[in-house]
């Protein structure tokens, strides 16, 4: 009594409708555009040390997604990183207790960021000729952006586990509209999961919007803070706040990013169908023999100082390649393997030959 609560869905409760046209699937492109960088597959990384290296990065990168280096992150910190990651892998051998790995990567993390090795992780990127994107904190954008931007940035992510248009603190609050109208390069911000929410962060400025907190076999939000984000309905929300500022502004479009709730190729296609232009993917990819925590997967809240958000999980061997779990060929038919196949596969057998088109397919929810 004297409460509302909105029933919301997750996307494992909803289901694409085919629709009477069918087509091949080589007719279907999975093309997407943010800002002046197009990439062949609407792909962006989960901005996470298991899965994301100055290496990993280039492969994604000429694989056609977008990967997005963690600038707090251990590349930006330690000299000698697979050395660091190998100390991670040995506090979680032999026990089923996250403890002693969570402890190491605060320890890793308490380590101060070294510009250098920050700049020669995103050279590393930068002279291979793929687009460079890194994430920030809120708390921590305005410190690090110029370093980022010297080091080459292309695209900024401005990302905590939930964010809003103004981040308030004991010093100076980051004013994200100030900050996004300063810099010449697009700037992602997120996460969100409502209508509302997703409106303030696109009237920023903002070159996309990041849907979720990157929920998973690994995130402990909703555990630690009671905060959940159903994802179909967020992405459905955000979508309609994207529909609704193009009309405000007369034409300027912001893209949704999907981060969470996806565990399978059948889900990527399902966050599309609800509006979004790209997903964010970590444990999917860390799996891959590329991903540098050789089959471990946590998020960067796994290594805050004193809330973690994240487990270290063993998500499997390392036992296949980037290139074959974007793209196969697949052995198993769990919707693991060849993710961007299945989606290409979904778009043909539903009659749509685009990204933007597909997010017209029909939709109907579980009883």
């Amino acid at each position: 009594m004297g409460r509302e609560a909105r029933r919301a869905y997750d996307l494992d409760q909803i289901e694409i409708v085919p629709s009477r046209r069918t087509r091949s699937s080589k007719e279907v492109s999975t093309e997407w555009r943010l800002d002046a960088y197009q990439f062949d597959i609407p792909l962006v990384t989960h901005p996470t040390d298991a899965v994301v290296s100055p290496a990993s990065a280039v492969a994604i990168g000429r694989l056609g997604g977008l990967a997005v280096l963690n600038a707090e992150g251990l590349w930006a910190r330690h000299s000698d990183v697979d050395a660091a990651l190998a100390e991670v892998r040995d506090a979680l051998e032999g026990s089923s207790d996250p403890g002693p790995a969570i402890r190491t990567l605060q320890e890793l993390h308490a380590a101060p960021i070294d510009e250098g090795l920050l700049g020669e992780a995103l050279k590393t990127i930068r002279d291979a000729g793929v687009t460079v994107a890194a994430r920030v904190s809120p708390q921590r954008a305005r410190e690090l952006t110029p370093m980022l931007l010297a080091g080459g940035v292309e695209i900024l992510f401005v990302q905590g586990t939930i964010i809003s248009a103004e981040h308030v603190s004991r010093g100076e609050p980051l004013n994200l509209k100030e900050f996004i109208n300063s810099l010449d390069v697009p700037v992602v911000a997120g996460g969100c999961g409502d209508y509302r929410t997703a409106m303030h962060l696109m009237r920023t400025g903002a070159a996309g919007v990041i849907v979720g907190y990157g929920q998973g076999v690994a995130t402990t939000t909703d555990e630690v803070l009671g905060i959940g984000v159903p994802m179909a309905t967020a992405i459905v929300d955000a979508a309609a706040a994207r529909r609704d500022y193009l009309d405000e502004t007369g034409g300027r479009y912001v893209h949704v990013i999907a981060d969470g709730g996806i565990r399978s190729s059948g889900d990527i296609a399902k966050a599309i169908a609800c509006g979004a232009d790209a997903v964010m993917l970590g444990e999917q990819l860390a799996e891959a023999t590329d991903a540098p925590g050789g089959g471990l997967y946590w998020t960067s809240a796994a290594a805050h100082p004193n809330l973690p958000r994240s487990d270290v999980v063993t998500v499997g061997p390392a036992d296949r390649t980037l290139e074959q779990v974007l793209f196969g060929p697949s052995d198993e038919p769990y919707g693991s393997v060849n993710l961007f196949g299945a989606l290409r596969r979904a778009m043909a057998k539903t009659g749509y030959s685009d990204l933007k088109e597909f997010q017209r397919v029909g939709l109907t929810v579980r009883s």
